[in-house]
């Protein structure tokens, strides 16, 4: 891995470039072509490093962890624990019990709208959220407040496209004393838009609301400081930062992870059972019940190793400078309509667009053809999308390990397309 330099721009370009060599995925060819991998909204690729742990891990000390005596056991638990506690430094929790292993963000959010919706939503009680939201922060909420006979409520997005970000004059007319839950997109997988996600808590706690980040699209991407933020909950994936897949984290205040009852019950979690009844341990193993997925979280434990070493401000600069040289170059090409915010700044990681006369499917595998992989269709935003008047949109979405040629590579490819459809 290389030290980035920190001024000199074609130094730092080179030093991005050279960071490609620990990600064996990206080191062949497609069609005929070598690989541009702008799909990185739907996952990440891995670096060696994640690789390896996996690897070890599975050779040296594969065991299951809590119930044993013997070596492996316990040398399996030093590493699923040293994870958790790897977790809890990466996003500054207060304590390691704050961080819950889960599937991915869309079971840390099942979690939350089971254990602390059932809870705590009754008739009357509000749920507010964004029309920005990932089905997977939009459906548990539905779920959730129709089990309670609640009302869920939404904060509009300004603009045609969606460019003005959320509406923060109607969310302080939406927040009110009968809001319970605010959940919310820190990035937007579809816009790339960026939410002030501190404000935002600090709005709900004037009103006594519990809140909800989907971190699934800043994590690993800009630095997350759950402390600083003041967020409740806060909800992301491994394979989105490095990580592998099957993992995920919950992060929970302790205060209200104490009070919270398990969604899931069975061995590993228990204090005591009789045949009357069962006592709970208490967070973080209240929440895992059976083996868990030990290999990954280790894995995972190794990509923050791997992101920090490489500096996530570093990241988020190097993201950001191919956000800006991606809409520079798409807006000069004839017939495409960039979807979110217009400037830079707004948005990180990833660029939407409609392309006319040209389905995002069509877009999608005719990039294909030429070695790039981009994503096309709703992008799990489906009420966002008819919000918008559209049905699909084409994103590319960066990372660490793409450069400003590959985007050259996507403006070459997008103009074939042109050409193609155009007749």
């Amino acid at each position: 891995m290389s030290d980035l330099p920190p001024s000199n721009s074609d130094l730092q370009a080179a030093a991005w470039r050279n960071v490609r060599a620990d990600f064996p995925v990206l080191h062949q060819q497609v069609n005929g072509k070598p690989l541009v991998y702008l799909d990185n909204g739907a996952t990440s690729q891995k670096p060696r490093a994640v690789i390896d742990a996996l690897v070890r891990y599975y050779e040296r000390d594969n065991s299951n962890v809590h119930r044993g005596l013997h070596t492996l056991s316990m040398r399996a638990t030093d590493a699923y624990e040293g994870a958790r506690t790897r977790l809890a430094r990466f996003i500054n929790a207060a304590d390691p019990a704050e961080i819950l292993f889960t599937r991915g963000t869309t079971e840390s959010i099942n979690l939350v709208a089971r254990s602390w919706g059932h809870a705590h939503l009754k008739p009357g009680d509000v749920v507010l959220t964004t029309e920005f939201e990932h089905h997977s922060n939009l459906v548990p909420w539905q779920q959730a407040a129709k089990a309670a006979g609640a009302t869920l409520k939404y904060v509009p997005l300004l603009g045609a496209d969606g460019e003005g970000g959320l509406d923060l004059a109607a969310l302080d007319t939406l927040l009110t004393p009968q809001v319970k839950l605010f959940a919310f997109t820190h990035i937007s997988n579809t816009l790339g838009t960026i939410n002030p996600v501190a404000e935002l808590c600090r709005r709900a706690r004037a009103v006594g609301a519990v809140t909800v980040i989907d971190a699934a699209q800043s994590i690993g991407h800009v630095p997350l400081d759950v402390q600083q933020i003041g967020c409740d909950f806060l909800a992301f994936s491994g394979h989105k930062m490095c990580g592998p897949t099957g993992i995920g984290v919950l992060y929970g205040r302790r205060a209200l992870l104490d009070k919270l009852a398990p969604d899931e019950t069975g061995g590993g979690m228990v204090v005591q059972v009789t045949y009357e009844g069962a006592t709970w341990k208490p967070a973080p193993e209240r929440f895992e019940a059976g083996t868990p997925n030990v290999a990954d979280a280790i894995a995972l434990g190794a990509a923050c190793d791997y992101l920090d070493a490489l500096g996530r401000e570093q990241i988020a600069a190097h993201d950001d400078r191919l956000v800006r040289v991606a809409m520079e170059k798409l807006s000069a090409l004839p017939g495409i309509r960039i979807i979110g915010p217009r400037a830079g700044a707004e948005r990180s990681g990833l660029v939407s667009f409609a392309f006319e006369g040209v389905h995002a499917h069509d877009v999608v595998t005719f990039a294909d053809e030429d070695g790039i992989a981009l994503r096309g269709g709703h992008h799990c935003n489906q009420p966002l999308m008819r919000k918008l008047g559209l049905t699909s949109t084409t994103r590319a979405s960066f990372y660490l390990y793409n450069t400003e040629a590959e985007i050259d590579r996507l403006v070459a490819s997008l103009a074939r397309i042109q050409k193609f459809f155009a007749g």
